[in-house]
């Protein structure tokens, strides 16, 4: 993971938030041998006396199933708005170009559900999507028995422990304050993702130049 500390978002409860809004994550681990493997699933985050958990489900029998029964370490890795920063819009352009993401990364140990268990994380899952609407004929509750007796053998659900938690949130923290407004327009202009870059670079902008403190720009983005 890229290791700046002031690329780092130190806030407990902005990285929470920023899993609960991105919860399609990355899961990927690897069988003993060292093969690896991935596959993308949405996640739900769950506080337990002040520990964090991860649940989700996959399909059963498949190569990251199969991975994760011979070796249980897994990586979920959430990721939000990403865009391109060109060097041209900074105070001094003659460095390098780089791209603002916001990524966090979370290890532990993978445990499988118990058949009661997933029943339980399948109700959590389809309300929490459905908005809270237990009338939605999505809702587990109300699917009917012929889909779940066939689909529910097909998937385990599992949990896991975050043992370890890092975050980059990558947001052009390292440039002077005439830069970092500038960048901030040109993302706004561009719209989309870029645009959704910027309004979390304008959360900041207080907290960065209210000291009056300008970072040096270096010969090359760190």
């Amino acid at each position: 993971m890229y290791n700046f500390s002031y690329f780092k978002e130190k806030d407990r409860q902005t990285i929470l938030d920023f899993i609960e809004e991105n919860p399609f994550a990355f899961m990927t681990g690897s069988f003993l041998s060292g093969k690896q493997v991935a596959t993308q699933i949405p996640v739900l985050l769950e506080e337990r006396n002040g520990e964090l958990f991860l649940q989700g489900h996959i399909m059963r029998n498949t190569d990251h199933h199969k991975a994760f029964v011979e070796n249980p370490n897994g990586l979920l890795l959430f990721t939000g708005p990403s865009c391109y920063v060109s060097a041209s819009w900074y105070s001094n352009p003659h460095i390098g170009s780089t791209w603002n993401y916001m990524s966090v990364h979370i290890a532990g140990q993978i445990n499988f559900m118990t058949d009661e268990e997933l029943i339980g994380f399948m109700r959590k899952l389809t309300l929490k999507f459905e908005k809270g609407n237990t009338q939605s004929l999505t809702f587990y509750d109300n699917l009917p028995d012929g889909f779940l007796n066939k689909m529910m053998p097909a998937i385990v659900g599992f949990e896991i422990k975050a043992d370890n938690i890092e975050n980059v949130f990558k947001l052009s923290q390292n440039r002077d304050e005439k830069s970092y407004l500038n960048i901030i327009s040109k993302l706004e202009e561009q719209g989309g993702q870029s645009a959704l870059v910027a309004s979390e670079m304008r959360k900041r902008q207080s907290e960065l130049f209210s000291s009056g403190v300008e970072w040096n720009n270096s010969k090359f983005d760190s």
